[in-house]
């Protein structure tokens, strides 16, 4: 049931609007005493869903028992992180989600249903998990917050993502993203229907019909200044929700081309991008749009690591981004691949397949751990003075000497596509 909707490409919803919305939405429920809200972590920080959350606190004051973000297998939030993104919300509230050990298990995808599912790229069961704190504590309310935007996992983020995956399990996270990976990354990015969603949403339909879950979903667009707007809110209750708010999201996150970009430029914002995990949605959410033999750089310089969990980032190390057959030919191999599967499938997902080049400037990684991952390397100082973000305006700029680039402020909160790629033949 649709509790709230309102959005459009040319909209921009105010705090002010996001607190009217919400606060309407959350009236219809009724007097409810004990409530969990699940947002999402740093890394989704310009989802808006922070504010959402303080809003929420705001409306339930002591009946919001819990704050769960959704780290997935992030590292867990600072109390700097915490308050830059949640405000005034309490930090006793804040609880750690344990990906590993504090988990519950609902139920499980049979490997029949997967296969089906994924054209027979895998066919293996799938755990429906998620932190225990949702079955323990009976809550009466479960807020699941988030940004419904393009993913190179499940085609569209957000929705029951952010429950199953994002306060998910190791099993469900490491199972679903090699079967995105195996499906194929350019096969599903920008489509509400994928592999990976079915699963999800077999998941909500057999094994969480119990947990009062309501959906606040947002849609957050960026204009050619680069400044961030939200689009649109839309809060629910079941799959509705998600579908409008994929349905807005492709028209203001998706830009489609008619010609294939030769060199593309993407700054990753240092408070927000500090790993290869992350900053390589500027390789994701591009590919489609780079011409063969192109070229991308990656200005990044809050890049500290290659993973957001110390045993993925020795997994990245140790093997790099090689290509999606070598990686395959590592799964069977390697019994170390094989239990972290969620590595696998972005060791696929960070290669060009050789395609086009990828150079990321850094200062916190070396030029030896950069080019050891097989991606070119550049000094930041020099690439950040060739290409400074702030005098770059979103999309296609010629610099004082000629060059022609397209740049992207932030890769997080959109999709480029040629024509052909997006529709083949």
């Amino acid at each position: 049931m649709i509790l709230y909707s309102k959005g459009s490409r040319t909209e921009t919803l105010t705090n002010r609007d996001l607190k009217a919305g919400l606060f309407s939405a959350l009236d219809t429920l009724g007097a409810k005493t004990r409530v969990l809200a699940i947002p999402p972590d740093i890394t989704r920080y310009h989802s808006h869903a922070g504010v959402l959350t303080e809003f929420a606190w705001e409306y339930y004051g002591e009946q919001l028992r819990d704050v769960l973000p959704a780290i997935g297998t992030h590292y867990p939030m600072t109390e700097k992180e915490i308050e830059g993104m949640f405000g005034a919300i309490p930090q006793h509230l804040f609880r750690i989600h344990d990906w590993r050990q504090g988990i519950t298990t609902l139920g499980e995808v049979p490997a029949e249903y997967v296969r089906g599912v994924s054209d027979g790229a895998v066919e293996y069961d799938i755990p429906i998990q998620v932190d225990s704190l949702l079955v323990e504590k009976e809550y009466d309310l479960i807020l699941s917050l988030g940004q419904v935007v393009p993913h190179e996992v499940i085609g569209m983020a957000g929705y029951n993502k952010n429950v199953f995956v994002g306060a998910g399990g190791r099993e469900v996270i490491n199972k679903t993203h090699f079967l995105g990976a195996a499906y194929g990354m350019e096969r599903i990015m920008g489509r509400a229907d994928s592999p990976v969603r079915s699963v999800l949403n077999y998941g909500s339909e057999h094994f969480a019909h119990h947990l009062p879950i309501v959906y606040v979903l947002t849609v957050v667009g960026v204009d050619s200044e680069g400044k961030f707007g939200t689009r649109g809110l839309f809060i629910g209750d079941d799959i509705e929700c998600f579908q409008r708010a994929a349905e807005l999201s492709l028209e203001v996150n998706f830009e489609l081309l008619d010609v294939p970009l030769k060199k593309v430029v993407v700054y990753l914002n240092p408070f927000e991008y500090k790993s290869t995990w992350l900053g390589n949605k500027s390789i994701y959410r591009t590919r489609m749009a780079i011409a063969d033999g192109g070229e991308l750089i990656v200005l990044a310089p809050g890049l500290a690591q290659f993973g957001e969990d110390e045993g993925i980032d020795a997994l990245i190390r140790k093997y790099g981004y090689v290509g999606t057959p070598r990686v395959l030919e590592l799964v069977k191999q390697n019994e170390d691949v094989q239990q972290n599967l969620s590595a696998a499938a972005h060791l696929i997902h960070g290669s060009s397949e050789g395609r086009f080049t990828i150079t990321y400037a850094t200062e916190k990684l070396s030029k030896r751990e950069i080019e050891s991952v097989n991606f070119n390397y550049a000094p930041l100082e020099a690439m950040m003075q060739k290409y400074n973000p702030p005098r770059l305006k979103e999309g296609r700029n010629t610099l004082p000497d000629g060059e022609e680039i397209f740049f992207i402020s932030n890769p997080g909160l959109g999709l480029w596509s040629t024509r052909s790629r997006f529709f083949p033949d």
